[in-house]
């Protein structure tokens, strides 16, 4: 199991959460490497030497965002296939949980699966460091979440017998890369999304 980062306290003053949230608006919306770190700093209503008592960099704060949201979906998936003893219908649980977020999210998913490879080289920063090596057990976690679930189901005899780790990740990858063309504000709306990638992961697990 993954080491979690322990977060600051938020004190009444603190600004940590609201950066944390114009971060992810700005780099969701806009692209990180086209966000002024200044930028971020003007949506708080705060200096932008301010910025550093948080982050020491605008990398430092994506890494976070990162990491943050990988802890988010694993536990979302803990506790959408928490006693869902049916393997297909822990299966289907899994893939609407990961549909089941909000306009915000939707941006920090999309932060997240643009910036992977921030995942896979080392940084000379300790504090960029250790959000990236945390991230990166989180993914290790996220997928054997989803290879697990597909080994127990090949074990009941629920799922054709296959290998589970290819298979996972191709399930993950067919569900996260919606994120990269998704809009809320487009003509199709996520539940429609949800309902069409549930039904694809299923055909691709249990047939």
């Amino acid at each position: 199991m993954a080491t979690r980062i322990v977060e600051p306290e938020a004190g009444p003053r603190s600004k940590r959460a609201a950066i944390l949230a114009a971060a992810v608006d700005c780099f969701g919306e806009t692209g990180f490497e086209a966000t002024k770190w200044s930028t971020v700093a003007e949506r708080v209503g705060i200096g932008q030497t301010a910025l550093y008592h948080y982050f020491e960099s605008k990398t430092h704060c994506l890494l976070t965002i990162m990491r943050l949201e990988l802890q988010r979906s694993h536990d979302k998936f803990t506790e959408a296939t928490e006693g869902v003893e049916d393997p297909t219908e822990a299966l289907r649980a899994a893939v609407r949980a990961a549909y089941d977020v909000s306009d915000h999210e939707v941006l920090q998913m999309r932060i997240l699966h643009n910036h992977m490879d921030l995942l896979s080289g080392t940084r000379k920063s300790k504090r960029e460091e250790a959000e990236r090596v945390e991230a990166r057990k989180l993914v290790q976690l996220v997928e054997r979440d989803w290879t697990n679930l597909l080994v127990r189901g090949m074990s009941m005899g629920a799922f054709p017998l296959r290998d589970a780790q290819l298979l996972g990740s191709g399930v993950l990858g067919l569900i996260v890369s919606v994120w990269r063309w998704y809009r809320p504000s487009g003509p199709t709306p996520l539940s429609e999304v949800s309902e069409l990638i549930e039904g694809a992961c299923v055909r691709m697990v249990a047939t």
